[in-house]
């Protein structure tokens, strides 16, 4: 009795796997197997960290907010609140570019929300 081999599906599967897991190290990267479950996990993490970056982004951005809302005399809740009193609808992401690239913006922003 001969052995199959299965043919050019399974080559193709194969080899769309070890063209992912290329400049992994070692076996990683030629061994069909061991490419699977590296190609696997990787595959998960990224998945994970894109996730993960939307967190990160966001605490950076308050992170900046916050210190720059505390230069101007004011917390970051207070800064938040005011603006929301005042029906500014500035996101975080925006905020955050406008502490860091435009200050004067930022204190006009900053006594906006002072004020309501």
């Amino acid at each position: 009795m001969a052995r199959v081999k299965r043919g050019f599906k399974a080559r193709r599967r194969r080899r769309r796997v070890l063209k992912q897991a290329k400049g992994y190290f070692g076996s990683r990267s030629r061994l069909f197997k061991v490419a699977k479950v590296a190609v696997m996990h990787s595959l998960y993490d990224a998945y994970k960290s894109r996730r993960l970056r939307k967190r990160d982004m966001r605490r950076l951005w308050i992170t900046r907010i916050g210190a720059a809302s505390s230069s101007e005399g004011l917390s970051y809740s207070r800064l938040i609140g005011g603006l929301k009193k005042a029906n500014i609808d500035l996101n975080r992401k925006m905020l955050a570019d406008l502490a860091i690239s435009d200050p004067h913006a930022f204190t006009a922003v900053a006594e906006i929300a002072r004020k309501s």
